[in-house]
């Protein structure tokens, strides 16, 4: 809880993240809001030239009628007279043209006779009548006591055509003295009547009381929207009669379509750029999240090292430091940060060496296996530490400088040294105690020569004593004396070069000489145990680089470790094979016994330090040998012998 809570962003963050979000929205909302705005406008626009052109349209028709009713009210008089002028008929056949929308007319006397029309009627008694319309004497009479212009209701004639009358009374000094009827077709007065550009905008159509279309400009069906239609009464001529206007669709404007076009591709657009943006903001904040994440846990493992870690740029600036290195150093890492060469933890004594590494680490030259060097800390400590050296390569694979990895091994040091020392002691106190062992075969070998020459100067003396001067013969005394004195400084030089405790030292030799030297050094102790040693030693056997009193010392105890193996043996199978040979590179020396063979439980801890099959053994024998092989990168093992008994092998590299 306490993580989520440190990771949350600040109310003030939270703001900044929604306000774009917030912005957006409202964005959004305006556009829709100016579309609907525009379109309203449109649609009012539309809606008030609609009204504006049917309020035309009525005063337009309400003057037709009114300048017709004019008109036959002026030739009223003219008409009910017995002939007919011929003015009078050409201005009847004038108002007669298609564009009044009148289709005959009729003057009446005053009771309402017909007295003449003009076309001439087929058939006098349809005059004013028609199924289910009101007979024409009705609005004759009406007209006739109001004394005014009278429309008559609509009928349907032959033809599918409705017709309406407007009977018009004619007064004159004397009274009333007939009434002039004008017939319109409603058919044509609508067609006629209106102007081009006013039908090409609307369909006009006139409804009958029950709402049936009786009449209508085209047969053509609008584009009717409820905003883009319209409604009226037919008022002249009335009856129930209504004006129905519906508006065409229009040609499409295309300029504020593409702006709302426009308007809404551009929405779209930024909606799915903000949103790519936001997935974006969203991949790239997880990704910050892992770094961040990756940066912690890099920043925590590099400071839970024990390792020192150093980075420096191609000019060998010091760059970063660990908390690792700055513990090794004992500087803190202000005091390292921009440092150049020669640094302030190099060691005075060794600053030559440490910047000639240095110049070599920086030209790419540096060894691939790391390099040892001695630092010098803050206080004046003095330390070893391994160094390890890598190229930074940025993300653009440029190489920017160098990581160095630093081990202190100043403890390791001194305890290798520590251990070598011991391993020295041990091995000087081994052949001690194999010494000890021989001692007193040794003493017994001395006495021999020692006895001889003894025994030889005393019959020197005597002969002297005697007179006896034969020059040849003592001579020959003295050179027997001479060999044995040899003998036996021979025998005192071997066991001083195998007991005193030297430096391990590296040098050319054969190792058929080093076998014959320690074959020697046992001779005595062969004999007085009744042993034989066999050796079968390679000719022309190839030097190698040892340490001669090591190797001989692993020789000397492989052998008499095969002696007391065949203690119990018959006398005929005491017996210890030494052969040499080359093989892969490698010297080998086999050592054979005959003995009663090694056990696999003890086989497993053969060459444990401290493990032991003798009563009175120490158990560093064979780790020691063990021991001297590895120093000398060789190796030192056993396998069964065919015979019985055990062959160790010791194998040694030709070169070093």
């Amino acid at each position: 809880m306490e993580r989520t809570a440190a990771l949350a962003p600040p109310p003030a963050a939270l703001w900044q993240l929604r306000l774009p979000y917030l912005a957006l929205a409202l964005f959004l909302l305006a556009i829709a809001a100016l579309v609907w705005l525009a379109r309203a406008h449109d649609e009012d626009s539309q809606r008030t030239t609609l009204i504006s052109d049917v309020l035309w349209m009525e005063q337009n028709l309400n003057f037709h009628f009114d300048h017709v009713v004019s008109q036959l009210a002026q030739l009223g008089p003219e008409l009910v007279v017995a002939e007919i002028a011929p003015q009078t008929d050409a201005k009847l056949r004038q108002l007669l043209r298609s564009e009044h929308g009148l289709a005959r007319i009729y003057w009446l006397d005053r009771e309402g006779k017909v007295l003449n029309a003009l076309p001439p009627p087929s058939d006098d008694h349809l005059i004013g009548e028609a199924t289910g319309a009101v007979p024409a004497d009705s609005v004759f009479r009406l007209a006739r006591s109001i004394g005014r212009p009278v429309y008559g209701p609509a009928y349907e004639v032959a033809g599918g055509d409705h017709h309406f009358e407007v009977h018009v009374p004619i007064f004159t000094d004397a009274g009333l003295i007939g009434v002039t009827v004008g017939v319109y077709s409603l058919d044509e007065l609508i067609s006629r009547e209106l102007p081009w550009w006013f039908t090409e905008r609307y369909r006009v159509s006139v409804l009958d009381a029950d709402g049936r279309e009786i009449a209508a400009q085209s047969r053509v069906a609008p584009h009717s929207e409820a905003q883009r239609e319209y409604t009226m009464a037919f008022d002249p001529p009335g009856h129930g009669l209504l004006v129905h206007i519906a508006a065409y669709r229009g040609e499409t404007r295309w300029i504020p379509l593409l702006l709302v076009a426009s308007i809404v591709l551009l929405g779209g657009i930024i909606i799915w750029s903000i949103w790519q943006l936001r997935v974006q903001l969203a991949r790239r904040q997880a990704a910050e999240q892992a770094l961040r994440g990756e940066t912690l846990f890099r920043k925590a493992m590099e400071d839970s090292l024990l390792t020192g870690l150093r980075a420096r740029d191609l000019d060998g600036r010091i760059t970063y430091v660990n908390p690792a290195f700055c513990q090794m150093v004992g500087f803190e890492a202000e005091e390292l940060i921009g440092q150049l060469p020669p640094m302030p933890y190099w060691d005075p004594e060794h600053i030559d060496r440490t910047l000639e590494i240095h110049d070599l680490i920086l030209s790419g030259g540096g060894p691939h296996g790391g390099v040892e060097l001695r630092l010098r800390r803050k206080d004046g400590e003095r330390i070893d530490v391994m160094i390890f050296e890598a190229p930074l390569i940025d993300a653009e694979g440029r190489h920017t400088g160098w990581m160095g990895s630093l081990l202190d091994i100043t403890e390791q040091k001194r305890a290798r040294e520590l251990a070598l020392q011991q391993e020295e002691r041990l091995q000087a106190t081994s052949r001690l105690i194999t010494m000890g062992e021989m001692a007193s075969t040794l003493a017994h070998e001395l006495n021999q020569p020692l006895a001889a020459i003894a025994s030889y100067n005393t019959g020197c003396l005597n002969r002297l004593a005697d007179g006896v001067t034969d020059i040849q013969e003592l001579k020959e005394i003295h050179d027997r004396i001479a060999r044995q004195a040899s003998r036996a400084g021979e025998i005192i030089r071997r066991v001083h070069d195998f007991v005193r405790r030297a430096e391990p030292k590296r040098e050319p030799l054969d190792l058929n000489v080093v076998i014959r030297d320690a074959v020697g050094l046992l001779d005595a102790d062969v004999r007085k145990r009744r042993m034989r040693i066999e050796t079968d030693l390679a000719a022309r056997l190839p030097e190698i680089a040892a340490d001669p009193v090591m190797v001989e010392q692993v020789v000397v105890n492989l052998v008499r470790n095969g002696m007391d193996a065949m203690a119990d043996n018959p006398r005929e199978r005491r017996i210890v094979r030494i052969t040499t040979f080359e093989e892969g590179g490698h010297v080998l020396v086999r050592v054979a016994d005959q003995g009663g063979g090694i056990p696999p439980e003890t086989a497993r801890r053969l060459f444990e330090p401290f493990f032991s099959t003798k009563q009175e053994g120490m158990g560093m024998g064979l780790n020691i040998c063990r021991s001297i092989a590895e120093l000398h990168r060789g190796r030192l093992g056993f396998e069964a012998n065919p015979e019985g008994g055990t062959i160790f092998i010791l194998s040694l590299p030709i070169e070093p």
